[in-house]
């Protein structure tokens, strides 16, 4: 064996103060320091469970605790979904059966408008009173529960005014009606089978033609014999026309009650390709008489001097 070398087995060498000195790193190694566990560090070592003894797991919050967090969560996600996802409305008349019951609870779509959608022809909107409509007509008084409902979007406020009707023309539209026959729109007679309330005339009365403003609609109830739609207010200003800014957005499910789940699609009537080329073909008439008007008249100028030289 090499000189100062030691053998495994053999102790480390003590000082006199009682320390040992270890010949591998060259270190003290006191007696307190000596006398600790076995163990590198390593999860599991014995070391670590020794030092792990008398600790205890952390115990999990109170469920009573939490609730509050997780309610405050629910309301602001409610509200963020009432402000600009979607938002439920109680259906008050019959002004739209039998597509929407009394009672019934639809779904209103108000991201789209966000996005610069306009209203279409065919869906049925949500939209502030325009000014006059509901002009006398007391909103019930909500209690405490509805007033929570509606704050939150599952109920419509009391506050607001606002009513629902379909979209029967947009702006550029013309449209007119003969008592006891169709709704003409643009030049095109509509079939409302498809939507009207059973043996509903689609017009009691006259009206029309009415050119419909842009950015405005012009708005029936579907039982058309019980509906105050945009018939009964052209007195008002923008003639029984709606502002498209004034519109909330549109219905597109009934979602209460559970046995009335439906969606709320565009009838097939309006997807005509005749009601477009109806509206595009005015403004090319407007061009075609504006250009033959100096045409003509310069033919009657040129009568008139013949005639005067004769």
């Amino acid at each position: 064996m090499a000189v100062g070398a030691r053998s495994g087995h053999d102790e480390p060498e003590k000082r006199a103060d009682g320390a040992f000195r270890d010949d591998t790193t060259g270190d003290d190694v006191t007696g307190d320091e000596q006398a600790q566990p076995p163990g590198d560090g390593t999860p599991g070592d014995d070391g670590d469970a020794a030092a792990g003894e008398g600790k205890y797991p952390k115990k999990p919050r109170s469920f009573w605790k939490e609730l509050p967090l997780l309610v405050g969560i629910a309301l602001v996600l409610a509200l963020l979904i009432k402000t600009f996802l979607v938002q439920a409305f109680s259906i008050p008349s019959e002004s739209m059966m039998n597509t929407l019951q009394k009672g019934d609870r639809v779904l209103v779509d108000k991201l789209t408008p966000w996005f610069g959608s306009e209203p279409e022809r065919g869906e049925v909107v949500v939209f502030h009173d325009p000014g006059g409509w509901l002009e006398g007509q007391e909103a019930p008084k909500p209690n405490v529960v509805q007033k929570f409902l509606s704050f939150i979007g599952l109920m419509p406020s009391a506050e607001e005014k606002d009513l629902i009707k379909r979209v029967i023309a947009v702006g550029g539209d013309t449209i007119s009606c003969k008592e006891g026959g169709k709704v003409v729109l643009n030049g095109v007679a509509l079939d409302e089978s498809a939507y009207l309330a059973p043996g509903a005339v689609p017009c009691q009365d006259s009206f029309g033609p009415i050119k419909v403003p842009k950015d405005r609609i012009w708005v029936m109830g579907d039982n058309r014999q019980n509906s105050l739609d945009s018939r009964f207010h052209q007195q008002l200003p923008g003639g029984g026309t709606v502002s498209n800014d004034e519109v909330v957005g549109r219905a597109v499910v009934v979602a209460w009650p559970v046995t009335r789940w439906a969606t709320l699609p565009i009838p097939e009537v309006f997807d005509q390709p005749a009601l477009d080329k109806a509206m595009a073909a005015a403004p090319m008439g407007a061009a075609g008489l504006a250009g033959a008007l100096p045409l003509v008249l310069w033919r009657r100028k040129k009568q008139a001097a013949r005639h005067t030289a004769e």
